[in-house]
């Protein structure tokens, strides 16, 4: 694709001397910088939030059976409408 861009002369003049000196043309250093700039704010954009390790010592992992994650549900549901009826009342 063809476009024209407006740069400062001083930027121009050292882009056209690097791309000399690195023996490739300004188009190729251009499109390698913008490359740089778009990877260089993907990786920023995808690392941006990292969650706090907030584990504790201990190798074993304890996790309630099937049958009580169930009920933890339920429990929970059934708080959310009871809660809800609540709020309607008052």
């Amino acid at each position: 694709m063809k476009t024209t861009i407006e740069m400062s002369d001083p930027l121009f003049k050292s882009a056209k001397e690097l791309a000399q000196r690195s023996q490739t043309t300004l188009r190729a250093l251009i499109e390698e910088g913008l490359r740089r700039v778009i990877s260089e704010s993907q990786v920023n954009a995808k690392s941006a939030f990292k969650l706090k390790d907030a584990s504790v010592g201990g190798k074993v992992v304890l996790m309630p059976e099937t049958a009580r994650w169930q009920q933890l549900e339920e429990e929970h549901v059934i708080g959310r409408v009871l809660s809800r009826k609540a709020k309607r009342q008052a």
